[in-house]
């Protein structure tokens, strides 16, 4: 087996180069480790890697945020030789949730002897969604976010906060459709927000897909139709812990739906969030790509 970290150095406190080479140093395995310089190079940089070694067996460890495993997990598609996984460093790591948490992906050894299983992939276009596509009230607050994270570095929790009073200022009653296996959801074509969820948590700690499962071959839609600001605050809670699909004074503002494909349609200029990073489309579409990727997860 050949080993590949990539590493993103500006992700969460910064450590994570240190722990790899920690952790590698004297072992007997092949490890190549690769530092990113800037967002989006690691991509291409795994997609050429994987064809370089196409005759070995590979796992490559993603270290940093959702974005960087998202980036990892795009340029690993494909490659039948090659397993994913992740040593999570960033502010959110939304990603890992699913599968118990953070801690249980923080042993490097451990990472690198994992048993593997598959992973569906959401695919928008040229683009993999490892976690979530979200749009409307996340969609602002996760801009925010990424705004606050150029003036820093880093995302945190202070910076989830400004986004949600940002978008209960401007992003109660947003304009789209959202179209699962042929339904038109929202019929009105307004909504709060809408999530389509391979993963089950979004922002940090929002679980928006509490029944999600990242190897079933659906996709978890949700769309929250508008409210006012004040029953906001009042679904706040449920909406986080993930009870939002089943608590009854929840009934007549949440559509739920599982689907194989999910069409969006909206005004020009429209923007949602992939995994994090931002898009401006009016008119795409989600599909499901049943058992992408192989997956290490750690037992």
């Amino acid at each position: 087996m050949r080993y590949l970290f990539v590493i993103n150095p500006m992700a969460g406190e910064g450590t994570a180069e240190a722990d790899v080479r920690s952790a590698v140093e004297g072992l007997a395995e092949s490890c190549d480790i690769h530092v990113t310089e800037q967002s989006g190079e690691a991509i291409d940089y795994v997609r050429n890697y994987c064809a370089e070694h196409a005759d070995e067996e590979v796992r490559i460890i993603a270290c940093g945020g959702d974005g960087t495993i998202n980036e990892v997990f795009n340029g690993a598609v494909g490659f039948a030789n090659v397993s994913v996984s992740c040593y999570p460093s960033g502010s959110g790591n939304d990603f890992v949730k699913v599968f118990g948490g953070s801690e249980k992906f923080r042993d490097i050894p451990s990472l690198m002897k994992a048993p593997v299983q598959k992973l569906d992939l959401l695919k928008v276009g040229e683009r993999y969604s490892v976690n979530v596509v979200n749009f409307g009230f996340d969609t602002t607050v996760a801009i925010t976010i990424n705004e606050e994270r150029a003036k820093t570095g880093h995302g945190n929790k202070n910076a989830y906060t400004k986004g949600i009073v940002k978008a209960l200022l401007t992003a109660m009653n947003n304009r789209f459709h959202v179209i699962a296996d042929g339904e038109d959801l929202i019929p009105s074509g307004r909504a709060l927000l809408a999530t389509v969820a391979n993963g089950q948590y979004v922002g940090g700690s929002f679980k928006c897909a509490p029944r999600a499962k990242t190897d079933d071959g659906l996709i978890e839609v949700c769309v929250i139709r508008p409210i006012s600001r004040l029953r906001f605050v009042r679904i706040l809670n449920p909406y986080t812990e993930g009870k939002h699909l089943d608590d009854e004074s929840m009934k007549d503002i949440v559509v739920y739906r599982q689907a194989r494909k999910v069409e969006v349609l909206a005004p020009p200029g429209f923007a949602y969030s992939l995994d994090g990073e931002i898009i401006y489309d009016s008119h795409f579409t989600v599909e499901i790509v049943p058992g992408a990727l192989n997956l290490a997860v750690p037992e």
